[in-house]
C-alpha cells in the first residue's frame, strides 16, 4: 500500500494516503484515487507474476545444467555438489521460499479493506493471474525425462495462498444474489418480470465472469443453486392451496390468479437459466438440475391441483354414461342429432374451464415459439386431453345393453367429445396412442363379434392391464365350467373372443417384460 500510495498520490511514498488537511489515511485512496489505486494494484500483481515466472524458470534451466555438468577434477555432478542427499530441489525450495512470502503477502492484504475489497471483487481475475503462471511455468519447464519446475503439491500451494479471497468472493456471490430475493418478499410480493430480469442478469454476469475456469465456475454454480432452492422455498410459501385455489365452478379467484403468476414466472426463470447453461459442460448443467428441478417442481404445486379437480370433475361426468340407456331399440338416431346429458354437461365444463383458466395459463403462439419448450400448462393440458379420451374409451366399452340406435348415440358422443377437447384442452391430432384409440373404437363398436379378432382396429385400442386380465380370466373360466355343468354344447360367441384377445394381452405382456 505505501508503494500504491505514491503512484495515486504523486508524492515519494510516505506511507500511507494523506485525506483533507493532509491528515493521512492507511489502507484507503483519497477521494478520487480509487481506481488509479486499483489500477496501481493490478499491474504491479502482474509484475509479481511476471517476476516469479522468470525467476522460476532460470532456476529450472540453471538446475537442469548442473544436472548435467560434472566438476572436471572428480567428475561429480555439480548438482550433488549443490544439493546434499536428501536435500529439496533448486526449484522446490526457490517455489517454496516464494509461495511462502506470497502467502503472508495476501495474509496481510486482508487487513487493507481497499485491497481486500479489490481482491474479493476481482478473484476471478486474481485466480486468472495465479492460474496463467502456473501454465506458463509448466509449458516451458515441460521437457520429457526431466522434472517440472513446480510439481502438482506446489501449484496447489499457490492456489491454497488466495483461498481466503475466493471464499470471500462466493459469499459475496451468495450475498448478493440472496438479498435481491429476500428483499422482494419481505415485501409480501412475488417476483415481478423486471425482477426476474435482474436476477437472470446478475447469475449471468457470475457465471461468465469465471467461465474461463470450469472449476470455479462449479463452485459459482454450486452458490447459483443455494440461491435457486432459496427461490424456490419463497415461492412455495406463496402458493395457495386452500379451496379457493381448487374451484373450477366460477370465475378464477384472486388467489388463482397470484398460482398462475407463481407458475408463468417461475417457468421464466427455468426456461433463461437452462438457456445460459446451455453453451456450459454437462457437469455445470448437472450441477444446477437439482435447484431448477426443485423451482420447476413449484411452477408445477402451483396449479397442479386445479388442473387435477378438473381432471376429477370430467371423470364424473363420464361416469354418468353408466346412468344412460344405450339399449333403447328404435330410437330415432337419423334425426336425433343432441349430444346426451352427460356429454353435454362435459362440454359445459370444458368451455367454462377453458374461458376462465386455461386462457390464462396458455402461453401465446409466438410465446411458445419463441421458448421452444413447452409449458407446464400446455403439458398438463395435454394430459388432461389424453386422460379424458382414454377415460371415456374404458367406461363405454362397459356400457351394456347397446343396441344399434345407441351405437349410433355413442358414436355421436365421442364425435362431440372429440371436438370438446380438440377446440378447448388441446389438438387431438397430437396426442398420439389416446387419439388413434377414440378414432379405433368409433367403428369397433359396429363389428359383429366375429369380426372382432381379425379387427386391424385392435392394435390401437389399449389392452387391460395384466392383473385386470387375471380377474377376468378367472371370470371366463368359471364361465366355462358353468357351461360344462349344464351340458350346454355351445359357448357364448363372445367367450371364445375374449378368451383369444385376452391371451395375446397376457403373451404381449410377458414378451414386454423379458425384453425390459
Amino acid at each position: 500500500m505505501k508503494a500504491i500510495s505514491a503512484v495515486v498520490s504523486g508524492g515519494g511514498g510516505s506511507g500511507g494516503f494523506r485525506g483533507p488537511g493532509g491528515i493521512q489515511r492507511s489502507g484507503t485512496p483519497p477521494i478520487g484515487g480509487g481506481d488509479r489505486g486499483k489500477d496501481a494494484l493490478w499491474q504491479r500483481m502482474s509484475g509479481c507474476m511476471d517476476q516469479i515466472h522468470s525467476v522460476m524458470v532460470s532456476v529450472w534451466l540453471l538446475q537442469r545444467v548442473l544436472s548435467k555438468k560434472r566438476d572436471p577434477f572428480t567428475h561429480v555432478l555439480l548438482l550433488d555438489e549443490v544439493i546434499q542427499e536428501g536435500d529439496p530441489m533448486l526449484t522446490e525450495r526457490v517455489w517454496e521460499a516464494f509461495v511462502n512470502s506470497f502467502a503472508s503477502q495476501m495474509k496481510s492484504a486482508t487487513t487493507s479493506s481497499f485491497v481486500n475489497g479489490i481482491f474479493t471483487v476481482g478473484y476471478p481475475k486474481l485466480y486468472s493471474m495465479i492460474e496463467n503462471l502456473l501454465e506458463r511455468v509448466s509449458r516451458e519447464t515441460d521437457v520429457k525425462g526431466v522434472l517440472p519446475a513446480i510439481s502438482s503439491e506446489g501449484k496447489g500451494k499457490m492456489r491454497a495462498a488466495i483461498e481466503n479471497f475466493r471464499t470471500a468472493f462466493l459469499a459475496q456471490c451468495l450475498k448478493h444474489l440472496s438479498d435481491r430475493i429476500n428483499g422482494v418478499f419481505s415485501r409480501g410480493n412475488f417476483l415481478s418480470k423486471d425482477d426476474i430480469t435482474s436476477i437472470v442478469m446478475r447469475i449471468q454476469e457470475e457465471i461468465e465472469a469465471v467461465q474461463f475456469d470450469g472449476h470455479l465456475t462449479l463452485m459459482v454454480l454450486r452458490e447459483i443453486g443455494k440461491v435457486l432452492f432459496l427461490l424456490a422455498e419463497k415461492a412455495e410459501y406463496q402458493i395457495s392451496t386452500g379451496p379457493e385455489a381448487r374451484q373450477i365452478t366460477g370465475p378464477a379467484t384472486p388467489a388463482q390468479l397470484k398460482n398462475f403468476m407463481i407458475c408463468q414466472h417461475l417457468q421464466e426463470i427455468h426456461t433463461r437459466i437452462s438457456a445460459l447453461l446451455s453453451g456450459l459442460t454437462r457437469e455445470a448443467s448437472e450441477l444446477l438440475s437439482p435447484s431448477l428441478g426443485a423451482i420447476y417442481g413449484i411452477a408445477c404445486d402451483s396449479v397442479e391441483s386445479l388442473f387435477q379437480a378438473m381432471l376429477d370433475r370430467l371423470q364424473s361426468c363420464i361416469l354418468q354414461i353408466h346412468d344412460q340407456n344405450f339399449g333403447v331399440i328404435g330410437m330415432d338416431s337419423a334425426t336425433d342429432n343432441n349430444a346426451s346429458p352427460y356429454m353435454e354437461e362435459l362440454q359445459k365444463c370444458i368451455l367454462h374451464f377453458r374461458s376462465q383458466f386455461l386462457s390464462r395459463l396458455l402461453p401465446s403462439s409466438k410465446t411458445a415459439g419463441a421458448t421452444g419448450t413447452e409449458s407446464i400448462s400446455t403439458k398438463l393440458a395435454r394430459g388432461m386431453a389424453s386422460r379424458v379420451l382414454m377415460f371415456f374409451i374404458r367406461h363405454a366399452s362397459l356400457v351394456r345393453p347397446l343396441s344399434e340406435s345407441g351405437k349410433l348415440r355413442m358414436a355421436r358422443d365421442m364425435a362431440e367429445l372429440e371436438l370438446a377437447v380438440g377446440q378447448n384442452l388441446f389438438p387431438v391430432e397430437q396426442l398420439g396412442a389416446p387419439y388413434r384409440a377414440l378414432r379405433a373404437f368409433r367403428p369397433v363398436i359396429f363389428l359383429e363379434t366375429s369380426q372382432l379378432e381379425a379387427s386391424p382396429l385392435l392394435q390401437d385400442l389399449h389392452p387391460s392391464e395384466d392383473q385386470i386380465w387375471r380377474g377376468i380370466k378367472a371370470t371366463l373360466d368359471d364361465y366355462a365350467v358353468l357351461v360344462r355343468s349344464r351340458g350346454d354344447k355351445e359357448f357364448d360367441p363372445v367367450y371364445p373372443v375374449m378368451l383369444q384377445i385376452g391371451s395375446s394381452i397376457s403373451e404381449n405382456s410377458s414378451q414386454s417384460k423379458s425384453t425390459d
